[in-house]
């Protein structure tokens, strides 16, 4: 009899855990611009090196990260260049589809270049960016037990970068409307 693995995850699927609980709470207190900067900005430090690590021709997840601060800092709107790059940015994550820690990390980091456009995008970080950094470290193979307590660690790192940025009883905090 072939014993066959499961297919590995594309995200973490919890989030009530307390590390995921915690960021979205910080998030729905800062503005659209806050949460956009801190997500783009952790993207590109941890998820972006991971990415070119399996992937160092293919740009489309770095022209993501570039389109998002030049959103940011308004030069280009959604609709006239960052939808098109996080398209392509998704795209990559799809053309990923064999290599988990990759595919996880392009798709976290779609999801942080359009956090500009709608700040709950950025949980994207936490659900698919912390497994790309756990099945990179420890491999798909692991025990999803090891993987997840990897992702929560990293989570906290998230978290912790959150902190560091966070705008006490910042104006116009975003809306976000978690559906997860």
């Amino acid at each position: 009899m072939v014993s066959h693995m499961p297919k590995p995850r594309k995200m973490l699927n919890n989030c009530s855990t307390p590390h995921i609980q915690s960021l979205m709470q910080l998030i729905s207190t800062q503005s659209k611009p806050t949460v956009a900067k801190w997500a783009v900005d952790y993207a590109e430090r941890i998820l972006l090196p991971l990415w070119n690590k399996y992937s160092p021709t293919d740009n489309r997840p770095r022209l993501s990260l570039e389109a998002a601060r030049a959103t940011i800092a308004g030069t280009i709107k959604w609709n006239t260049g960052l939808n098109t790059a996080v398209q392509a940015c998704n795209k990559a994550s799809n053309d990923a589809e064999d290599t988990p820690a990759p595919r996880a990390a392009a798709r976290a980091i779609a999801q942080c270049s359009s956090a500009i456009h709608s700040a709950s995008h950025s949980i994207g970080l936490a659900l698919y960016g912390a497994l790309a950094v756990a099945y990179d470290e420890l491999g798909v193979n692991a025990p999803w037990q090891e993987l997840t307590a990897r992702a929560e660690e990293e989570c906290g790192n998230m978290l912790s970068a959150l902190q560091a940025v966070a705008v006490e009883n910042e104006p116009k905090p975003c809306k976000t409307g978690w559906e997860c």
